[in-house]
């Protein structure tokens, strides 16, 4: 079947000129075997009409969608890694496929790739995904949609019949190529490579295509003053993500201003991982060798990352406006991880300094204790209507310790949410986690005997939590 009438395709990132991407070839493949098709995400802009060979023909061979691009963008940016300036970056194994609306909120949308061959940004890769990257960015965005957070779709999963070496994998591992439904591919890298080169015309081109597809919030009479606002709206969605991040446990691993986008949403899912514990040291990298991108660290970075964000807009806006948004961050975030706190609890706000007491306990109980991090929002979904499922759970003793006192107190004000314990989800014995040993215990039957069935049961699970905490 062809796509729907409610598919709205757009070109509006080709309106920028060729000073912004490279028009570029995909990589042909051997093998086009479907592995994971997104249905919800499709049906959100109009493609769960598509056969999977019509699916496959679009996401694995990237014959264009009717009226979007006609053919791939390999989008062009630098960017600070490990906070190190690098020049060279840019689409090395992805690029923007296409762009539409979403049916329901008419927001424009980007349909990026991974793993879809080499592009003048390769540097010396072979622009490939290995199947094992592409199974953990699934398993990361289904958990943390699940989860609240704002993130990127993983769209589509299509193994491709090549043998890959990588350092980090045992080789040769098997290849795919997947397709990210998000809101921006504009990065924070993509400011800065136009700084770099004392684009200054283009900087402005770009904040102002910035404001009218992504952030109307931010438009404003003047340049000086769009800029300033452009900033503060963009402050605010990464702030928001950030704080959903630390509420689910995350670890980013690789916090570069390429992997920072202007809409805030989280994307581009290397070597992430979720803490067991409140361990603020914890980190997903092996090569962060520092703990740089260490999950306590992760609001700091994005404030850093914000403040290059913030260089890129001098030339249009005052210094000291720009350093009264970046004043602001720090507020932000303490705004947003209480309602954060509040969302994952399923309790109705007490009031700001309720609110934030809460937060603080919360945070205090799970450092000090160090106990399992999803047991306890498990645990005490819904606050002291949880009293009776708590006493029960593995993590009992650690409820009746003094430490968790000052949590008990703060839960008193604090009323459950409508809803918030209705799900059959709650009636569990414990909740669905995404550790690492999970992980790689959901890879290891697909790479000895091709065997999905464990992966696509955990989607199942994921999909039951992520209806248990949205309720309605």
């Amino acid at each position: 079947m062809p796509v729907s009438e409610r598919f709205q395709p757009e070109t509006v990132h080709a309106d920028l000129g060729d000073a912004f991407y490279d028009a570029v070839e995909p990589a042909r493949f051997p093998e086009h075997l479907l592995r994971y098709r997104n249905q919800r995400a499709a049906s959100s802009i109009g493609l769960d009409t598509l056969t999977d060979a019509e699916w496959i023909g679009h996401f694995g061979r990237f014959e264009p969608l009717p009226g979007s691009l006609p053919g791939p963008l390999a989008l062009r940016y630098h960017g600070h890694q490990f906070r190190v300036y690098n020049a060279d970056l840019g689409d090395g194994r992805g690029f923007l496929f296409a762009q539409c609306r979403d049916a329901q909120d008419g927001r424009l949308l980007d349909l990026g790739t991974k793993g879809s061959g080499q592009t003048p940004w390769s540097r010396r890769g072979d622009g490939r995904l290995t199947l094992k990257g592409g199974v953990r960015e699934v398993l990361a965005t289904e958990m943390l949609e699940a989860l609240g957070v704002d993130t990127s779709k993983s769209f589509s999963l299509i193994e491709t019949g090549e043998a890959l070496w990588r350092g980090d994998e045992p080789s040769p591992t098997r290849s795919s190529v997947l397709v990210r439904l998000s809101h921006s591919n504009i990065r924070i890298g993509t400011f800065q490579r136009l700084l770099y080169h004392d684009a200054h015309d283009d900087i402005l081109r770009l904040v102002d295509h910035a404001v009218r597809y992504y952030l109307p919030e931010a438009a404003r009479e003047t340049a000086r003053e769009r800029a300033t606002a452009f900033l503060e709206a963009v402050g605010r969605r990464v702030a928001a993500t950030g704080a959903r991040w630390m509420l689910a446990g995350f670890v980013h691993g690789v916090l570069n201003t390429d992997n920072i986008n202007i809409t805030g949403e989280s994307f581009d899912y290397g070597p992430w991982r979720f803490a067991p514990v409140l361990d603020p040291g914890f980190t997903a990298a092996y090569f962060d060798e520092t703990g740089l991108y260490a999950f306590g660290r992760q609001p700091d970075t994005l404030l850093w990352n914000m403040t290059r964000l913030a260089e890129c807009l001098l030339p249009f806006a005052p210094q000291a406006a720009l350093q009264r948004v970046l004043e602001g961050f720090a507020a932000e975030f303490r705004a947003r991880f209480a309602g954060a706190m509040l969302d994952r609890l399923g309790l109705e706000s007490a009031g700001e300094a309720a609110d934030q007491e809460l937060t603080g306990a919360v945070w205090r109980f799970l450092a000090e204790t160090r106990m399992p991090f999803e047991r306890f929002f498990f645990d005490w979904r819904g606050g002291l209507e949880s009293e009776r499922r708590a006493g029960a759970s593995p993590s009992a003793e650690t409820y009746r310790s003094t430490a968790f006192a000052p949590v008990r107190s703060a839960f008193v004000v604090h009323a459950p949410r409508a809803g918030a314990l209705t799900h059959p989800y709650f009636g569990r014995a414990a909740p669905c986690t995404m550790l690492i040993d999970e992980v790689e215990a959901l890879w290891k039957p697909i790479a000895e005997a091709d065997d999905w069935s464990a992966f696509e049961a955990k989607l199942a699970e994921i999909n039951e939590m992520r209806a248990a905490l949205s309720p309605g």
